[in-house]
């Protein structure tokens, strides 16, 4: 048996940073990525984001990796969107993934809870630079602003 307490917070955009994610069909995306994270054993906080793209804060199932969690959740809901909301839709090839302790839970679902509200001030660029740098995770600019 294995115990384990992993609380991972995902970023990731749209391909190209294309606005896809329409306000009408935005809970249905979500709603199906929490089913998809349930699935994998996932417990999901919240998922969250603005037309461009999507924060979900969830812990680590003991039986998959970083990697497979975020690859099985963006392609699978691409499928959905693609095949459900017919679409045009797809995500970015990477993603930014920062692990929290358990004692930042309020302030991260509360984060990801205000997207709407925080983008008005700040670009998603703007966000992830600040992510990246809060967590000292080196970066090439180049994959930041495309």
């Amino acid at each position: 048996m294995s115990f384990l307490c992993t609380r991972i917070h995902f970023i990731w955009s749209t391909a190209r940073r294309e606005p896809w994610i329409h306000n009408a069909w935005q809970p249905r995306l979500h709603q199906h990525m929490w089913g998809i994270l349930e699935n994998l054993k996932s417990k999901v906080f919240v998922i969250g984001g603005v037309v461009d793209h999507v924060h979900i804060y969830c812990s680590l199932p003991a039986t998959c990796s970083i990697a497979k969690l975020a690859e099985t959740v963006k392609s699978n809901s691409t499928a959905f969107v693609h095949d459900e909301l017919k679409c045009p839709f797809g995500w970015q090839e990477g993603y930014a993934a920062f692990t929290m302790s358990k004692s930042a839970d309020d302030d991260v679902i509360q984060y990801i809870r205000n997207q709407e509200e925080h983008h008005r001030r700040r670009s998603f660029q703007e966000e992830l630079i600040t992510f990246l740098e809060k967590f000292e995770v080196p970066y090439d600019p180049k994959y930041v602003f495309l």
